[in-house]
């Protein structure tokens, strides 16, 4: 029986989160993942203090953005991975600090930070550029993976809620960024097309949420009001095996380190 529990979080900037008292230093030194998925972590190594860039204990992949301040992700793994690749074949995405994988034994792990969009602006015109060409990616890395007997896991934030049980305020959201339908539609056809499962989603089926962001205006987090856009994608070998998932919510507003929590799970399987 093979194991492993996978933890994917934005930390909304890695040099802010770990100042923070508890921050994401003291979540992943209690943390019993064996592997981290980080998104914008908005850092280059040599900002970065020893605690963050090289725990004890773990190995880093720290994928920065080409542009300063902007984006990054990184790959924390308790075992050294046997390969890892940064990007998905794009040159414009290719320095763009959005997604890096990792082979680890019979499984990859992804890290991805789709783009946010906005409405009406070149982001949301970046974010259909990178969704049209991170499908096609998707399709063929999930065939691949699958035909060596191995499984894949894409983890991160994806900033679309798929369905209106994804996100509290889904009426007042059908025109924004996040939530546009050709957003969901093609989330779907990632699932449909890569052959991938949303873990958490067949794990709770009939739940509403749960969330893993909220804004920091307003109430959002007090009220629940949030939207659940950080996901584990997994191939539908390792997405039976998944026993148990959970959102690792800050007990109050005060304590948390980023507008989005932890979402955890862990997977056992026979291979």
């Amino acid at each position: 029986m093979k194991r492993i529990e996978i933890s994917t979080v934005n930390v909304n900037g890695l040099r802010a989160a770990a100042k923070k008292d508890p921050g994401f230093v003291g979540w992943l030194a209690g943390t019993d993942a064996d592997v981290v998925c980080v998104q914008e972590s908005r850092a280059l190594a040599e900002q970065l203090p020893g605690a963050v860039l090289a725990p004890e204990g773990w190995y880093v992949q720290l994928c920065p953005a080409a542009v300063k301040g902007r984006a990054g992700v990184a790959v924390y793994s308790r075992r050294e991975p046997d390969a890892v690749r940064v990007g998905f074949g794009v040159s414009e995405f290719a320095d763009s600090g959005r997604y890096v994988e990792v082979d680890l034994g019979s499984v990859t792990v992804a890290s991805l930070y789709l783009p946010s969009g906005e409405v009406g602006t070149p982001r949301q015109e970046e974010k259909e550029r990178f969704m049209e060409a991170f499908l096609p990616y998707l399709v063929e890395t999930s065939a691949e993976v699958r035909a060596r007997g191995r499984e894949l896991v894409v983890c991160g934030d994806w900033n679309i809620a798929h369905n209106e049980a994804d996100l509290k305020n889904w009426r007042g959201n059908r025109k924004n960024s996040g939530f546009l339908p050709e957003e969901r539609a093609w989330l779907g056809r990632v699932l449909e097309q890569a052959g991938l499962v949303d873990v958490v989603r067949g794990l709770y089926p009939d739940q509403v949420g749960p969330y893993s962001w909220w804004s920091y205006r307003g109430r959002a987090f007090d009220n629940d009001a949030g939207w659940r856009i950080d996901y584990q994608m997994a191939t539908a070998g390792l997405a039976r095996g998944a026993v148990s998932a959970r959102v690792e919510r800050a007990a109050e507003h005060g304590l948390r380190w980023s507008d989005h929590a932890p979402v955890t799970v862990r997977y056992e399987w026979e291979g």
